[in-house]
């Protein structure tokens, strides 16, 4: 969509946002499911599955038309967040560690 002003990027620009925001919440709710599902702290930290996604989004990113590159940095940094969010609700579900 071909803009008229920047107020009218920047409202694009802040819907988006909005809806980044609402998957990033949807995601979390999953990342903390998936907590109960690992047996051990070790298992919170999945290298084969942080690159399985990184594969999968850098192709979207082609498919999409946008820098793979860029897709990457963003998902490897969201991935760490969350991996962290992860470890927390993992102690939290396991106190005896």
């Amino acid at each position: 969509m071909e803009c008229r002003s920047l107020g009218e990027v920047r409202e694009h620009i802040d819907a988006i946002d909005r809806r980044i925001v609402e998957a990033l919440a949807d995601r979390c709710r999953y990342v903390e499911q998936a907590a109960r599902f690992k047996p051990t702290k070790h298992d919170v930290v999945a290298t084969e599955r942080t690159e399985e996604i990184v594969l999968k989004v850098r192709h979207a990113a082609l498919e999409e038309a946008t820098d793979p590159d860029l897709v990457e940095k963003v998902y490897r940094a969201m991935i760490d967040a969350f991996t962290l969010h992860e470890a927390k609700v993992w102690r939290d579900l396991h106190p005896e560690g």
